[in-house]
């Protein structure tokens, strides 16, 4: 069974290795490449590919990937709103992924990212670096009492509602789907009554039509002035230019995100060198109370342990035709 690694990094390398013996079945090539349909093609002869999310799976990719033989998606993340699931299904390819690597890995991250805003942690390490000991443009908020704002209690979400908790914080949600293992500490609201009563906003649910700018100029006015806001699920869950125009109005105290509309281009990759003419991003960080990170919520190593064992599992099963959660198509 051979099986075509695309973007490989030096991480995932070591991450997948380890459990090749477990899968002597198995061989993995690793390349650098991204996919997307002008590098589908170098999967010929292989039986599977494995992409990450910023992987173009779009109708062409699977087209090719198709007519070349290979009816295996392997996604080592939890997302799959690059993935075109109806072309998938027409083709007869079997997609997987791994919903649930670390929950905790992402929500330490979004809760990272809320204290680092909120106490500018960024900001003051800087300033020490240069000698320069003043508060100015430090001051923050105590989360104890505060309340938080959960919208999606998945498995990600629910850790989040936990750590909310022992901060002391009062925890609401939102989520179409209430998880009945919270509801001894958290109480369910309308997704307007949580952006009206929340002091921290934070975004766990997946990337559908229904969720798509979900934060944008017209929720944000309906935010408590001074909020926080963490994004750690999926860019497009908010409208980055309306976002920019909130962050214009002062109507946050931080914003913290782990994922953003523009990062397809920019994930794992060095731009230091370039000059980004019309990026979003680098208007966004322009901003003293917004801080971005690349994409690293997943980055622990316990994560990379579970993404591959998962994906070599979910190889597996398609291979033996076994349905299982972890199915897209």
């Amino acid at each position: 069974m051979k099986v075509l690694f695309y973007a490989a990094k030096n991480y995932d390398k070591k991450s997948f290795e380890p459990f090749e013996e477990q899968y002597p079945d198995v061989a993995i090539d690793y390349i650098d490449h991204e996919l997307e349909p002008r590098t589908a093609m170098l999967a010929k002869g292989y039986d599977a590919i494995c992409a990450f999310v910023s992987a173009d799976v779009g109708a062409e990719t699977l087209t090719i990937l198709h007519d070349i033989g290979v009816n295996i998606v392997l996604m080592r993340c939890a997302g799959f709103n690059n993935v075109d699931i109806e072309k998938a299904k027409e083709l007869g390819i079997t997609v997987k992924r791994v919903p649930a690597y670390s929950p905790e890995a992402v929500a330490e991250l979004a809760m990272a990212l809320a204290l680092a805003v909120n106490r500018r942690l960024y900001k003051a390490y800087n300033k020490v670096r240069e000698n320069d000991y003043t508060l100015k443009g430090l001051r923050g908020v105590n989360f104890h009492g505060k309340t938080a704002g959960i919208v999606g209690t998945g498995k990600i979400g629910a850790v989040m509602c936990q750590i909310c908790r022992g901060f002391g914080m009062k925890v609401i949600a939102y989520d179409v789907y209430e998880n009945p293992s919270l509801k001894d500490f958290v109480e369910y609201v309308s997704f307007d009554e949580l952006l009206e009563r929340s002091d921290l906003i934070s975004l766990h649910c997946p990337l559908m039509d229904s969720t798509y700018h979900l934060i944008n100029l017209e929720t944000i006015k309906k935010m408590k002035d001074g909020v926080i806001l963490v994004n750690t699920s999926r860019g497009a869950l908010v409208d980055t230019a309306e976002l920019i125009e909130g962050i214009r109005l002062n109507k946050f105290l931080g914003v913290g995100l782990d994922v953003y509309e523009e990062e397809t281009g920019n994930v794992y990759e060095d731009r230091s060198d370039e000059i980004m003419m019309h990026s979003v991003t680098a208007r966004l960080l322009a901003f003293p109370n917004v801080m971005i990170t690349s994409h690293q919520g997943f980055y622990t190593m316990e994560a990379l342990a579970a993404i591959a064992e998962t994906t070599l599992d979910n190889l597996m099963d398609a291979v033996n035709g076994v349905h299982t959660a972890n199915d897209v198509t």
